[in-house]
Protein backbone atom coordinates (compact mmCIF):
# COMPACT_ATOMS: atom_id res chain seq x y z
CA UNK A 1 0.00 0.00 0.00
CA UNK A 2 2.34 2.35 0.71
CA UNK A 3 4.56 2.23 -2.60
CA UNK A 4 1.04 2.84 -4.35
CA UNK A 5 0.59 5.96 -2.18
CA UNK A 6 4.04 6.97 -3.24
CA UNK A 7 3.23 6.16 -6.86
CA UNK A 8 -0.13 7.88 -7.36
CA UNK A 9 0.80 11.09 -4.98
CA UNK A 10 1.59 12.92 -7.93
CA UNK A 11 -1.15 11.76 -9.93
CA UNK A 12 -3.44 13.04 -7.53
CA UNK A 13 -2.04 16.28 -6.50
CA UNK A 14 -3.31 17.33 -9.99
CA UNK A 15 -6.75 16.61 -9.88
CA UNK A 16 -6.84 18.72 -6.81
CA UNK A 17 -5.72 21.75 -8.75
CA UNK A 18 -8.43 21.58 -10.56
CA UNK A 19 -11.08 20.93 -7.48
CA UNK A 20 -12.70 24.03 -6.55
CA UNK A 21 -11.22 24.95 -2.64
CA UNK A 22 -13.42 25.79 -0.05
CA UNK A 23 -13.57 29.25 0.78
CA UNK A 24 -15.37 28.87 3.83
CA UNK A 25 -12.20 28.82 6.55
CA UNK A 26 -13.77 25.52 8.73
CA UNK A 27 -13.09 23.57 5.40
CA UNK A 28 -9.40 24.76 5.15
CA UNK A 29 -7.42 21.74 3.87
CA UNK A 30 -10.07 19.62 2.64
CA UNK A 31 -8.55 19.31 -0.49
CA UNK A 32 -5.36 18.07 0.74
CA UNK A 33 -7.53 15.51 3.27
CA UNK A 34 -9.32 14.28 0.27
CA UNK A 35 -6.40 13.83 -1.87
CA UNK A 36 -5.05 12.22 0.58
CA UNK A 37 -8.13 9.75 1.19
CA UNK A 38 -8.57 9.10 -2.93
CA UNK A 39 -4.50 7.99 -2.93
CA UNK A 40 -4.69 5.93 0.27
CA UNK A 41 -7.75 3.76 -1.41
CA UNK A 42 -7.06 4.04 -4.71
CA UNK A 43 -10.25 6.11 -5.72
CA UNK A 44 -10.96 8.08 -8.97
CA UNK A 45 -13.06 10.28 -8.06
CA UNK A 46 -15.54 12.40 -5.32
CA UNK A 47 -18.30 14.97 -5.20
CA UNK A 48 -19.14 16.89 -2.19
CA UNK A 49 -21.93 18.97 -0.58
CA UNK A 50 -21.91 20.79 2.57
CA UNK A 51 -24.63 23.11 3.49
CA UNK A 52 -25.68 25.18 6.98
CA UNK A 53 -29.12 26.30 7.86
CA UNK A 54 -29.93 28.05 4.80
CA UNK A 55 -26.70 28.52 2.74
CA UNK A 56 -24.40 26.55 0.61
CA UNK A 57 -21.15 26.35 2.19
CA UNK A 58 -19.21 24.10 -0.52
CA UNK A 59 -20.01 22.29 -3.43
CA UNK A 60 -17.24 20.79 -5.60
CA UNK A 61 -15.19 17.71 -6.90
CA UNK A 62 -12.22 16.11 -6.84
CA UNK A 63 -10.25 13.30 -8.82
CA UNK A 64 -11.82 11.98 -12.24
CA UNK A 65 -15.41 10.74 -13.80
CA UNK A 66 -13.80 9.60 -16.21
CA UNK A 67 -9.61 8.53 -15.65
CA UNK A 68 -9.13 7.89 -19.74
CA UNK A 69 -10.66 10.86 -20.65
CA UNK A 70 -9.03 13.16 -18.05
CA UNK A 71 -12.11 14.49 -17.76
CA UNK A 72 -12.65 15.91 -13.70
CA UNK A 73 -15.31 15.41 -11.09
CA UNK A 74 -17.34 18.86 -10.69
CA UNK A 75 -20.66 20.13 -8.31
CA UNK A 76 -22.57 19.14 -11.47
CA UNK A 77 -21.40 15.73 -12.12
CA UNK A 78 -23.82 13.30 -11.83
CA UNK A 79 -23.65 9.61 -9.58
CA UNK A 80 -25.47 7.27 -8.78
CA UNK A 81 -26.66 7.60 -5.04
CA UNK A 82 -28.39 4.21 -5.06
CA UNK A 83 -30.36 3.92 -1.12
CA UNK A 84 -30.10 7.79 -0.76
CA UNK A 85 -33.34 7.37 -3.10
CA UNK A 86 -34.99 5.65 -0.33
CA UNK A 87 -35.58 9.20 1.44
CA UNK A 88 -37.40 10.62 -1.84
CA UNK A 89 -39.75 7.52 -2.13
CA UNK A 90 -40.90 7.99 1.43
CA UNK A 91 -41.07 11.52 1.31
CA UNK A 92 -43.68 11.28 -1.49
CA UNK A 93 -45.87 9.17 1.05
CA UNK A 94 -45.50 11.76 3.46
CA UNK A 95 -47.13 14.27 0.85
CA UNK A 96 -49.49 11.78 0.10
CA UNK A 97 -50.46 11.22 3.99
CA UNK A 98 -51.18 15.46 3.71
CA UNK A 99 -53.18 15.10 0.81
CA UNK A 100 -55.34 12.77 2.43
CA UNK A 101 -54.58 9.67 -0.10
CA UNK A 102 -53.13 7.44 2.53
CA UNK A 103 -52.60 6.49 6.10
CA UNK A 104 -49.28 5.10 7.06
CA UNK A 105 -50.46 3.38 9.66
CA UNK A 106 -53.31 1.34 7.71
CA UNK A 107 -52.47 -2.07 6.62
CA UNK A 108 -50.87 -1.84 3.04
CA UNK A 109 -53.19 -4.36 1.15
CA UNK A 110 -55.72 -1.38 1.42
CA UNK A 111 -53.83 0.58 -1.11
CA UNK A 112 -52.24 -2.75 -2.61
CA UNK A 113 -54.17 -5.81 -2.67
CA UNK A 114 -51.99 -7.63 -4.99
CA UNK A 115 -48.58 -7.37 -2.41
CA UNK A 116 -48.36 -10.84 -0.35
CA UNK A 117 -46.18 -11.92 2.06
CA UNK A 118 -46.00 -15.89 3.03
CA UNK A 119 -48.01 -14.87 6.18
CA UNK A 120 -51.49 -13.92 6.53
CA UNK A 121 -50.69 -11.99 9.99
CA UNK A 122 -48.31 -10.01 8.21
CA UNK A 123 -50.48 -9.85 5.09
CA UNK A 124 -53.68 -8.37 7.32
CA UNK A 125 -51.34 -6.30 9.13
CA UNK A 126 -48.56 -4.57 7.75
CA UNK A 127 -48.71 -0.88 7.18
CA UNK A 128 -46.40 1.14 5.08
CA UNK A 129 -44.74 2.63 8.46
CA UNK A 130 -43.58 -1.08 9.00
CA UNK A 131 -42.19 -1.33 5.18
CA UNK A 132 -40.70 2.36 5.56
CA UNK A 133 -38.84 1.89 8.55
CA UNK A 134 -37.42 -2.23 7.56
CA UNK A 135 -39.22 -4.30 10.36
CA UNK A 136 -41.77 -6.57 8.42
CA UNK A 137 -40.02 -9.25 8.83
CA UNK A 138 -38.32 -10.03 5.35
CA UNK A 139 -34.73 -9.90 5.37
CA UNK A 140 -32.96 -8.49 2.00
CA UNK A 141 -33.85 -11.36 -0.71
CA UNK A 142 -31.30 -8.68 -3.35
CA UNK A 143 -30.42 -11.45 -5.00
CA UNK A 144 -34.08 -11.90 -6.16
CA UNK A 145 -33.69 -8.24 -8.02
CA UNK A 146 -30.14 -8.02 -8.34
CA UNK A 147 -29.02 -8.12 -12.19
CA UNK A 148 -32.72 -9.25 -12.62
CA UNK A 149 -34.42 -8.42 -16.26
CA UNK A 150 -38.05 -8.91 -14.60
CA UNK A 151 -40.31 -5.97 -14.65
CA UNK A 152 -41.59 -4.12 -10.98
CA UNK A 153 -44.89 -6.04 -11.36
CA UNK A 154 -42.81 -9.21 -11.47
CA UNK A 155 -40.58 -8.52 -8.75
CA UNK A 156 -43.58 -7.47 -6.59
CA UNK A 157 -45.18 -11.01 -7.34
CA UNK A 158 -42.26 -12.79 -6.01
CA UNK A 159 -42.39 -11.20 -2.51
CA UNK A 160 -45.26 -13.87 -1.98
CA UNK A 161 -42.53 -16.84 -2.27
CA UNK A 162 -40.04 -15.08 0.08
CA UNK A 163 -38.96 -16.71 3.53
CA UNK A 164 -39.57 -14.23 6.38
CA UNK A 165 -36.72 -14.42 9.22
CA UNK A 166 -38.73 -12.83 12.30
CA UNK A 167 -42.60 -12.14 12.48
CA UNK A 168 -44.04 -8.33 11.73
CA UNK A 169 -42.40 -5.67 14.03
CA UNK A 170 -40.13 -8.25 15.71
CA UNK A 171 -36.92 -7.09 14.19
CA UNK A 172 -35.30 -4.19 11.90
CA UNK A 173 -34.24 -5.91 8.82
CA UNK A 174 -32.97 -3.97 5.72
CA UNK A 175 -35.14 -5.01 2.48
CA UNK A 176 -35.32 -3.08 -0.95
CA UNK A 177 -38.63 -4.81 -2.39
CA UNK A 178 -39.94 -2.57 0.63
CA UNK A 179 -39.24 0.32 -0.86
CA UNK A 180 -39.97 -0.99 -4.39
CA UNK A 181 -43.72 -1.95 -3.02
CA UNK A 182 -44.19 1.64 -1.80
CA UNK A 183 -43.30 3.11 -5.48
CA UNK A 184 -46.03 0.68 -7.07
CA UNK A 185 -48.16 2.21 -3.75
CA UNK A 186 -47.56 5.67 -5.09
CA UNK A 187 -48.40 5.05 -8.61
CA UNK A 188 -51.73 3.65 -7.54
CA UNK A 189 -52.91 6.19 -5.24
CA UNK A 190 -51.92 9.13 -8.02
CA UNK A 191 -52.20 7.38 -11.53
CA UNK A 192 -48.74 8.78 -12.23
CA UNK A 193 -45.65 6.42 -12.01
CA UNK A 194 -43.53 6.42 -9.59
CA UNK A 195 -40.60 8.92 -11.69
CA UNK A 196 -43.57 11.22 -12.70
CA UNK A 197 -43.94 11.70 -8.75
CA UNK A 198 -40.25 12.40 -8.03
CA UNK A 199 -40.26 14.90 -10.74
CA UNK A 200 -42.79 16.81 -10.06
CA UNK A 201 -43.07 16.94 -6.73
CA UNK A 202 -39.50 17.20 -5.56
CA UNK A 203 -37.14 17.85 -8.50
CA UNK A 204 -38.54 20.37 -9.98
CA UNK A 205 -39.69 22.28 -6.76
CA UNK A 206 -36.11 22.04 -5.73
CA UNK A 207 -34.37 23.32 -8.83
CA UNK A 208 -32.78 19.76 -9.07
CA UNK A 209 -32.48 19.98 -12.77
CA UNK A 210 -29.79 17.77 -13.00
CA UNK A 211 -30.43 14.84 -11.44
CA UNK A 212 -32.88 11.97 -12.81
CA UNK A 213 -33.91 8.24 -12.50
CA UNK A 214 -32.38 5.90 -14.76
CA UNK A 215 -28.75 4.89 -15.61
CA UNK A 216 -30.26 5.72 -19.43
CA UNK A 217 -31.05 9.35 -18.77
CA UNK A 218 -27.55 9.42 -16.43
CA UNK A 219 -25.57 8.24 -19.85
CA UNK A 220 -26.82 11.02 -21.99
CA UNK A 221 -25.71 13.79 -19.38
CA UNK A 222 -22.89 16.05 -20.27
CA UNK A 223 -21.36 16.01 -16.91
CA UNK A 224 -21.68 11.97 -15.25
CA UNK A 225 -19.35 10.16 -13.59
CA UNK A 226 -18.44 6.48 -15.02
CA UNK A 227 -18.53 3.83 -12.44
CA UNK A 228 -15.15 1.84 -11.38
CA UNK A 229 -13.53 -0.77 -9.53
CA UNK A 230 -10.45 -1.25 -7.96
CA UNK A 231 -8.17 -3.64 -6.49
CA UNK A 232 -4.47 -2.00 -4.48
CA UNK A 233 -2.84 -1.52 -7.94
CA UNK A 234 -5.43 -1.15 -10.94
CA UNK A 235 -8.79 1.10 -11.49
CA UNK A 236 -11.03 -0.41 -14.08
CA UNK A 237 -14.55 1.13 -14.99
CA UNK A 238 -17.64 -1.31 -15.53
CA UNK A 239 -20.97 -0.49 -17.46
CA UNK A 240 -24.08 0.76 -15.47
CA UNK A 241 -26.11 -1.68 -13.48
CA UNK A 242 -29.82 -0.44 -14.92
CA UNK A 243 -32.35 -1.02 -11.41
CA UNK A 244 -35.41 0.91 -13.22
CA UNK A 245 -37.37 -1.84 -11.85
CA UNK A 246 -36.30 -1.50 -8.52
CA UNK A 247 -36.65 2.16 -8.52
CA UNK A 248 -37.62 3.43 -5.95
CA UNK A 249 -35.73 1.46 -3.89
CA UNK A 250 -32.53 3.43 -5.06
CA UNK A 251 -31.96 4.53 -9.09
CA UNK A 252 -31.58 8.40 -8.68
CA UNK A 253 -28.65 10.00 -9.98
CA UNK A 254 -27.57 13.14 -8.96
CA UNK A 255 -24.87 15.35 -8.19
CA UNK A 256 -23.23 17.23 -5.40
CA UNK A 257 -25.28 20.53 -6.67
CA UNK A 258 -28.54 19.33 -6.85
CA UNK A 259 -28.20 17.63 -2.89
CA UNK A 260 -27.30 20.59 -1.27
CA UNK A 261 -30.69 21.36 -1.89
CA UNK A 262 -32.25 18.25 -1.25
CA UNK A 263 -30.25 18.91 2.35
CA UNK A 264 -31.33 22.27 3.07
CA UNK A 265 -35.04 21.42 2.48
CA UNK A 266 -34.28 18.80 5.10
CA UNK A 267 -32.58 20.94 7.64
CA UNK A 268 -35.07 24.04 7.08
CA UNK A 269 -38.40 21.61 7.73
CA UNK A 270 -39.48 20.25 4.57
CA UNK A 271 -39.24 23.98 3.30
CA UNK A 272 -37.19 25.60 -0.03
CA UNK A 273 -36.86 29.06 -0.45
CA UNK A 274 -39.84 29.35 1.84
CA UNK A 275 -42.00 26.94 0.07
CA UNK A 276 -43.01 23.73 1.49
CA UNK A 277 -42.22 20.78 0.17
CA UNK A 278 -43.16 17.91 2.60
CA UNK A 279 -44.55 19.18 5.87
CA UNK A 280 -42.46 20.06 9.12
CA UNK A 281 -44.64 17.38 10.77
CA UNK A 282 -43.85 14.44 8.42
CA UNK A 283 -39.90 15.87 8.16
CA UNK A 284 -39.94 15.02 12.38
CA UNK A 285 -41.85 11.61 12.13
CA UNK A 286 -39.23 10.68 9.44
CA UNK A 287 -36.00 11.46 11.39
CA UNK A 288 -37.93 9.80 14.28
CA UNK A 289 -36.31 6.50 15.45
CA UNK A 290 -39.54 3.79 14.59
CA UNK A 291 -37.46 1.14 14.97
CA UNK A 292 -34.22 0.06 16.55
CA UNK A 293 -31.51 -1.25 14.37
CA UNK A 294 -29.43 -2.42 17.52
CA UNK A 295 -25.52 -1.99 18.31
CA UNK A 296 -27.04 1.11 19.70
CA UNK A 297 -24.39 1.44 22.63
CA UNK A 298 -20.86 2.65 22.58
CA UNK A 299 -18.02 0.17 22.15
CA UNK A 300 -14.00 -0.23 21.46
CA UNK A 301 -15.03 0.62 17.83
CA UNK A 302 -17.24 3.59 18.26
CA UNK A 303 -17.16 4.78 21.52
CA UNK A 304 -19.35 7.71 20.86
CA UNK A 305 -22.23 5.72 19.86
CA UNK A 306 -25.06 5.64 21.93
CA UNK A 307 -28.27 5.68 19.62
CA UNK A 308 -29.04 4.05 16.37
CA UNK A 309 -32.33 3.24 14.85
CA UNK A 310 -34.14 3.54 11.37
CA UNK A 311 -37.00 6.38 10.84
CA UNK A 312 -38.69 6.70 7.54
CA UNK A 313 -35.78 5.89 4.71
CA UNK A 314 -33.20 7.73 7.34
CA UNK A 315 -31.25 6.28 9.86
CA UNK A 316 -30.86 8.21 12.87
CA UNK A 317 -27.61 7.45 14.82
CA UNK A 318 -25.28 9.92 17.87
CA UNK A 319 -22.40 11.13 16.30
CA UNK A 320 -19.75 12.18 18.71
CA UNK A 321 -22.95 13.62 21.10
CA UNK A 322 -24.57 14.93 18.21
CA UNK A 323 -27.86 13.56 16.36
CA UNK A 324 -26.89 12.68 13.07
CA UNK A 325 -29.21 11.73 10.08
CA UNK A 326 -27.77 9.61 7.47
CA UNK A 327 -28.04 7.03 4.65
CA UNK A 328 -25.68 5.31 2.91
CA UNK A 329 -26.45 4.49 -0.87
CA UNK A 330 -24.12 1.76 -2.86
CA UNK A 331 -24.63 0.78 -6.41
CA UNK A 332 -21.98 -0.81 -8.80
CA UNK A 333 -19.45 1.18 -9.25
CA UNK A 334 -20.82 4.22 -6.84
CA UNK A 335 -21.03 4.84 -2.65
CA UNK A 336 -22.53 7.69 -1.14
CA UNK A 337 -23.71 8.83 2.10
CA UNK A 338 -26.37 12.02 2.78
CA UNK A 339 -26.21 13.10 6.02
CA UNK A 340 -27.47 16.20 8.67
CA UNK A 341 -27.22 17.10 11.75
CA UNK A 342 -31.01 18.43 12.52
CA UNK A 343 -29.97 20.39 15.85
CA UNK A 344 -26.99 21.54 14.54
CA UNK A 345 -28.61 22.77 10.86
CA UNK A 346 -25.78 20.73 9.31
CA UNK A 347 -26.14 18.74 6.16
CA UNK A 348 -23.48 16.70 4.14
CA UNK A 349 -23.24 14.85 1.00
CA UNK A 350 -20.59 12.65 -0.43
CA UNK A 351 -20.29 10.48 -3.36
CA UNK A 352 -17.76 8.17 -5.24
CA UNK A 353 -17.29 6.64 -7.74
CA UNK A 354 -15.49 3.55 -6.32
CA UNK A 355 -14.51 2.56 -3.00
CA UNK A 356 -16.17 3.15 0.35
CA UNK A 357 -14.60 6.65 1.52
CA UNK A 358 -17.21 8.79 2.07
CA UNK A 359 -17.63 8.40 5.28
CA UNK A 360 -13.86 9.19 6.07
CA UNK A 361 -14.50 12.62 4.16
CA UNK A 362 -17.94 13.19 5.66
CA UNK A 363 -16.84 12.57 9.03
CA UNK A 364 -13.28 15.03 8.23
CA UNK A 365 -16.09 17.62 7.30
CA UNK A 366 -18.51 17.22 10.08
CA UNK A 367 -15.63 17.27 12.54
CA UNK A 368 -14.69 20.90 11.28
CA UNK A 369 -18.50 22.05 10.92
CA UNK A 370 -19.02 20.74 14.70
CA UNK A 371 -15.60 22.31 15.94
CA UNK A 372 -14.46 18.53 17.41
CA UNK A 373 -10.90 17.46 17.88
CA UNK A 374 -9.19 15.64 14.90
CA UNK A 375 -9.47 12.15 14.18
CA UNK A 376 -7.62 10.32 11.66
CA UNK A 377 -10.82 8.52 10.20
CA UNK A 378 -8.95 6.85 7.08
CA UNK A 379 -6.13 5.00 8.84
CA UNK A 380 -9.39 3.47 11.26
CA UNK A 381 -10.87 2.18 8.36
CA UNK A 382 -8.16 0.90 6.48
CA UNK A 383 -7.10 -0.87 9.65
CA UNK A 384 -10.29 -2.12 9.55
CA UNK A 385 -10.66 -3.40 5.59
CA UNK A 386 -6.94 -4.74 6.94
CA UNK A 387 -8.41 -7.23 9.58
CA UNK A 388 -11.44 -7.73 7.20
CA UNK A 389 -9.16 -9.44 4.86
CA UNK A 390 -7.40 -11.14 6.87
CA UNK A 391 -10.09 -12.65 8.76
CA UNK A 392 -12.03 -13.90 4.79
CA UNK A 393 -8.26 -15.59 4.23
CA UNK A 394 -9.11 -17.36 7.36
CA UNK A 395 -12.20 -18.35 6.67
CA UNK A 396 -11.47 -19.47 3.00
CA UNK A 397 -8.84 -21.85 3.93
CA UNK A 398 -10.88 -22.96 6.78
CA UNK A 399 -13.23 -24.00 3.92
CA UNK A 400 -11.40 -27.32 3.79
CA UNK A 401 -12.87 -28.63 6.94
CA UNK A 402 -15.89 -29.39 5.45
CA UNK A 403 -14.48 -31.00 1.91
CA UNK A 404 -14.30 -34.14 1.07
CA UNK A 405 -11.30 -34.27 -0.98
CA UNK A 406 -10.85 -37.16 -4.37
CA UNK A 407 -14.70 -37.35 -5.23
CA UNK A 408 -16.37 -36.74 -8.70
CA UNK A 409 -20.05 -36.07 -9.32
CA UNK A 410 -22.10 -38.86 -9.45
CA UNK A 411 -23.93 -37.86 -12.83
CA UNK A 412 -22.06 -36.40 -16.49
CA UNK A 413 -21.78 -32.75 -16.00
CA UNK A 414 -24.16 -32.74 -19.14
CA UNK A 415 -27.29 -34.05 -16.91
CA UNK A 416 -26.86 -30.78 -14.51
CA UNK A 417 -27.40 -28.82 -17.42
CA UNK A 418 -30.98 -27.25 -17.71
CA UNK A 419 -33.39 -24.63 -16.27
CA UNK A 420 -33.75 -24.11 -12.74
CA UNK A 421 -36.91 -21.96 -10.97
CA UNK A 422 -37.94 -20.69 -8.57
CA UNK A 423 -40.92 -18.70 -7.97
CA UNK A 424 -39.46 -15.89 -5.55
CA UNK A 425 -35.75 -16.13 -7.38
CA UNK A 426 -36.91 -16.55 -11.12
CA UNK A 427 -34.74 -18.31 -13.59
CA UNK A 428 -31.13 -19.73 -14.00
CA UNK A 429 -29.74 -21.11 -16.43
CA UNK A 430 -26.71 -24.16 -16.27
CA UNK A 431 -25.11 -24.71 -19.62
CA UNK A 432 -21.43 -26.09 -20.86
CA UNK A 433 -18.70 -23.72 -21.00
CA UNK A 434 -15.70 -24.01 -22.47
CA UNK A 435 -14.19 -25.99 -19.12
CA UNK A 436 -17.24 -26.84 -17.00
CA UNK A 437 -20.34 -26.06 -16.39
CA UNK A 438 -21.42 -22.38 -16.24
CA UNK A 439 -24.70 -20.45 -15.15
CA UNK A 440 -26.79 -17.22 -15.93
CA UNK A 441 -28.71 -16.11 -13.39
CA UNK A 442 -30.55 -12.74 -14.13
CA UNK A 443 -27.71 -11.08 -15.62
CA UNK A 444 -24.71 -12.77 -13.39
CA UNK A 445 -22.03 -14.83 -15.13
CA UNK A 446 -21.28 -17.67 -12.81
CA UNK A 447 -18.25 -20.48 -12.98
CA UNK A 448 -19.20 -23.73 -11.33
CA UNK A 449 -16.14 -25.34 -9.63
CA UNK A 450 -16.59 -29.20 -8.54
CA UNK A 451 -16.35 -28.76 -4.85
CA UNK A 452 -17.69 -32.29 -3.76
CA UNK A 453 -19.71 -35.07 -4.92
CA UNK A 454 -22.89 -33.22 -6.08
CA UNK A 455 -21.67 -29.80 -4.45
CA UNK A 456 -20.07 -27.18 -6.80
CA UNK A 457 -18.83 -23.60 -5.93
CA UNK A 458 -20.10 -20.86 -7.68
CA UNK A 459 -17.70 -18.39 -8.12
CA UNK A 460 -19.75 -15.02 -9.86
CA UNK A 461 -17.60 -13.77 -12.70
CA UNK A 462 -18.85 -10.38 -12.61
CA UNK A 463 -16.27 -7.21 -12.66
CA UNK A 464 -18.35 -5.90 -9.51
CA UNK A 465 -18.07 -9.13 -7.69
CA UNK A 466 -14.12 -9.81 -7.98
CA UNK A 467 -12.74 -11.45 -4.88
CA UNK A 468 -16.37 -12.19 -3.73
CA UNK A 469 -16.79 -15.40 -1.85
CA UNK A 470 -17.97 -18.12 -3.61
CA UNK A 471 -21.51 -19.53 -3.51
CA UNK A 472 -22.14 -23.24 -2.80
CA UNK A 473 -24.46 -24.74 -5.61
CA UNK A 474 -25.99 -28.13 -4.16
CA UNK A 475 -27.46 -30.13 -6.46
CA UNK A 476 -29.97 -32.88 -5.57
CA UNK A 477 -31.26 -36.47 -7.17
CA UNK A 478 -35.14 -37.75 -6.75
CA UNK A 479 -35.79 -41.50 -6.39
CA UNK A 480 -35.09 -42.28 -10.51
CA UNK A 481 -31.60 -40.80 -9.97
CA UNK A 482 -32.52 -37.84 -11.97
CA UNK A 483 -30.87 -34.55 -10.92
CA UNK A 484 -34.31 -32.38 -10.16
CA UNK A 485 -33.49 -30.06 -8.04
CA UNK A 486 -30.96 -27.28 -7.08
CA UNK A 487 -30.30 -25.27 -3.66
CA UNK A 488 -28.65 -22.42 -2.72
CA UNK A 489 -28.03 -20.17 -0.18
CA UNK A 490 -28.97 -16.86 -1.14
CA UNK A 491 -30.17 -15.50 1.99
CA UNK A 492 -28.46 -16.14 5.28
CA UNK A 493 -31.16 -17.17 8.10
CA UNK A 494 -33.82 -18.78 5.73
CA UNK A 495 -33.18 -22.12 4.36
CA UNK A 496 -31.55 -22.21 0.76
CA UNK A 497 -33.19 -21.27 -1.98
CA UNK A 498 -34.70 -24.14 -4.07
CA UNK A 499 -35.12 -23.91 -7.76
CA UNK A 500 -36.42 -27.03 -9.27
CA UNK A 501 -35.39 -28.29 -12.55
CA UNK A 502 -37.85 -27.54 -15.58
CA UNK A 503 -38.93 -31.12 -17.24
CA UNK A 504 -37.56 -31.25 -21.09
CA UNK A 505 -41.29 -31.22 -22.84
CA UNK A 506 -40.47 -32.88 -26.24
CA UNK A 507 -42.82 -31.65 -29.17
CA UNK A 508 -44.55 -35.02 -29.65
CA UNK A 509 -47.09 -34.38 -32.72
CA UNK A 510 -50.51 -35.99 -31.78
CA UNK A 511 -50.14 -38.44 -35.03
CA UNK A 512 -47.25 -39.76 -32.97
CA UNK A 513 -48.84 -40.27 -29.70
CA UNK A 514 -51.78 -42.84 -30.92
CA UNK A 515 -48.77 -45.74 -31.11
CA UNK A 516 -49.19 -45.32 -27.10
CA UNK A 517 -52.95 -45.32 -27.04
CA UNK A 518 -54.77 -48.66 -26.02
CA UNK A 519 -54.93 -50.85 -22.84
CA UNK A 520 -51.83 -52.19 -21.06
CA UNK A 521 -51.99 -55.36 -18.46
CA UNK A 522 -50.57 -54.49 -15.34
CA UNK A 523 -51.60 -57.91 -14.09
CA UNK A 524 -54.69 -60.14 -14.54
CA UNK A 525 -57.47 -57.87 -15.01
CA UNK A 526 -55.74 -54.90 -13.60
CA UNK A 527 -56.06 -52.34 -16.92
CA UNK A 528 -53.95 -49.29 -17.61
CA UNK A 529 -55.14 -47.05 -19.95
CA UNK A 530 -54.17 -44.49 -21.94
CA UNK A 531 -55.54 -42.04 -24.61
CA UNK A 532 -55.58 -38.65 -26.05
CA UNK A 533 -57.29 -35.88 -25.24
CA UNK A 534 -57.85 -32.17 -26.99
CA UNK A 535 -55.03 -31.91 -29.90
CA UNK A 536 -52.35 -33.44 -28.41
CA UNK A 537 -51.81 -34.37 -24.52
CA UNK A 538 -51.66 -38.46 -24.28
CA UNK A 539 -53.40 -39.50 -20.34
CA UNK A 540 -53.17 -42.28 -18.26
CA UNK A 541 -56.08 -44.12 -16.39
CA UNK A 542 -56.03 -46.89 -13.28
CA UNK A 543 -59.86 -47.45 -12.11
CA UNK A 544 -59.78 -45.85 -8.97
CA UNK A 545 -57.47 -43.61 -9.68
CA UNK A 546 -57.60 -39.59 -10.64
CA UNK A 547 -56.66 -39.81 -14.76
CA UNK A 548 -52.73 -38.22 -15.17
CA UNK A 549 -51.61 -35.83 -17.77
CA UNK A 550 -48.05 -37.23 -19.24
CA UNK A 551 -45.28 -35.04 -20.53
CA UNK A 552 -42.98 -36.02 -23.33
CA UNK A 553 -39.35 -35.88 -21.85
CA UNK A 554 -37.63 -38.34 -24.00
CA UNK A 555 -37.81 -40.49 -27.05
CA UNK A 556 -40.68 -43.03 -25.42
CA UNK A 557 -40.73 -41.61 -22.12
CA UNK A 558 -42.93 -39.22 -20.53
CA UNK A 559 -43.08 -37.67 -17.50
CA UNK A 560 -47.22 -37.31 -15.22
CA UNK A 561 -47.03 -33.73 -14.50
CA UNK A 562 -48.75 -33.58 -11.35
CA UNK A 563 -46.31 -36.88 -9.36
CA UNK A 564 -42.21 -35.79 -8.81
CA UNK A 565 -40.77 -39.25 -9.61
CA UNK A 566 -42.88 -40.81 -11.60
CA UNK A 567 -43.10 -41.66 -15.73
CA UNK A 568 -43.95 -43.96 -18.23
CA UNK A 569 -41.44 -45.36 -20.40
CA UNK A 570 -42.67 -47.37 -23.28
CA UNK A 571 -40.78 -49.95 -25.08
CA UNK A 572 -40.72 -50.72 -29.05
CA UNK A 573 -40.07 -53.94 -30.87
CA UNK A 574 -37.99 -53.94 -34.11
CA UNK A 575 -41.05 -52.81 -36.30
CA UNK A 576 -41.62 -49.48 -33.81
CA UNK A 577 -44.97 -51.56 -32.56
CA UNK A 578 -45.34 -50.42 -29.04
CA UNK A 579 -45.08 -53.44 -26.95
CA UNK A 580 -44.89 -52.75 -23.31
CA UNK A 581 -44.44 -49.99 -20.73
CA UNK A 582 -42.70 -49.39 -17.33
CA UNK A 583 -44.33 -47.49 -14.90
CA UNK A 584 -41.43 -45.75 -12.77
CA UNK A 585 -42.24 -44.88 -9.58
CA UNK A 586 -40.51 -44.20 -6.54
CA UNK A 587 -41.60 -47.43 -4.67
CA UNK A 588 -40.17 -49.47 -7.71
CA UNK A 589 -40.70 -50.06 -11.09
CA UNK A 590 -43.87 -51.98 -12.90
CA UNK A 591 -44.68 -53.33 -16.28
CA UNK A 592 -47.85 -53.69 -18.23
CA UNK A 593 -47.65 -55.50 -21.69
CA UNK A 594 -49.93 -53.96 -24.13
CA UNK A 595 -53.72 -55.84 -25.73
CA UNK A 596 -53.95 -56.50 -28.81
Amino acid sequence: MKKILLVLCGFFFLLTLKAQSPTDKRLKGLDTFVTRVLTGFNAPGVSIAVVEKGKVIYTGGFGYRDIKKKLPVTENTQFGIGSCTKAFTAAVLGMLEVEGKVDLDKPVRIYLPELKFQNEYTNNHATLRDMMCHRTGLPRHDLSWYASWASREELLKRIEFMEPTAALREKWQYNNFMFLAQGVVIEKLTGKSWEENIKERIFKPLGMDNSNLSTKDMEKAADHSLAFVSTDSTIKSIPYRNIDAMGPAGSINSCAKDMAKWLLTWINGGKYNGKEIFSSAYKNDAITIQMAMGGGTPSAENPDLHINGYGLGWMMSSYRGHYRVEHGGGIDGFITTTSFFPSDSIGIFVVSNQGPIGSNIRNFIADRMLNLPYRNWPQAQLDAIAKAKKDTNRVVKNDSLGHQFNTNPTHELKDYTGTYTNKGYGTLEISMGDSGLVSKFNSLNVRLDHFHYDQFNGIITDPSFEGSDPIRFSFHINSKGEIYLLTIPFETGTKDIEFEKEIKVLDVKSDELKKYTGEYELAPGRIIKFYIKGEKTLFAFIEGQPEYELVPSDKNIFNLKVLEGYSAKFDENENGEITTVTLIQPNGSFKATKKK
